[in-house]
């Protein structure tokens, strides 16, 4: 929880790709989304208390450090799994976060029920968040930022795949008011 801005409609990221931690938007069409969402998911923490399960799984820097953390509410999970289930390296059974392999076949069943007919997994939203921001006019640095790229030559690869080549620049021919009378005459 600790990770979301809803106020700023800001995410932190952590450990992303390349291991990498970034801050990044959060649209605002899921701000009262999210907000349901975790008064749900704080039933659920309170129901885990109750039951007396230990806390989420910390790093065990943050573990030692902060020994009851994974007991408070704003380290739980976003997304928890549905059942608690037993950590095959410590032996000790808890509720984790959803599987990778969970949340990649809900965005495969979510892209089918849209009927959207390609290949779609997380990391084919990450390069069309990435593209639709360039074509949106979004500056590549800005962007670059966004997705935690080290450099812009690494943001540039969405350029050839930009409905607009050319960072949504319009040509100056598009921005004359009456370019075929000028042609016409």
């Amino acid at each position: 929880m600790h990770h979301l801005d809803l106020p700023r409609a800001q995410l932190q990221v952590y450990q992303g790709k390349g291991d990498k931690h970034r801050m990044t938007m959060l649209p605002a069409s899921l701000v009262a989304p999210l907000q349901s969402h975790l008064e749900r998911l704080r039933e659920l923490h309170q129901t885990d208390r109750n039951a007396h399960l230990p806390g989420v799984w910390l790093p065990e820097g943050l573990a030692h450090k902060y020994e009851r953390a994974g007991e408070t509410w704003p380290w739980q999970w976003v997304f928890p799994s549905r059942e608690v289930s037993r950590d095959p390296a410590t032996g000790v059974t808890r509720r984790h976060h959803v599987t990778d392999s969970a949340f990649q076949r809900a965005i495969v069943k979510a892209a089918q029920s849209v009927r959207i007919d390609k290949r779609v997994t997380p990391h084919v939203l990450r390069h069309s968040f990435a593209t639709h921001l360039l074509d949106s006019g979004t500056d590549i640095r800005t962007v670059q930022d966004l997705l935690g790229h080290e450099s812009v030559e690494t943001t540039q690869i969405y350029t050839h795949v930009m409905l607009k080549p050319g960072l949504g620049v319009r040509s100056p021919l598009d921005m004359l008011g009456s370019w075929r009378a000028l042609i016409e005459s």
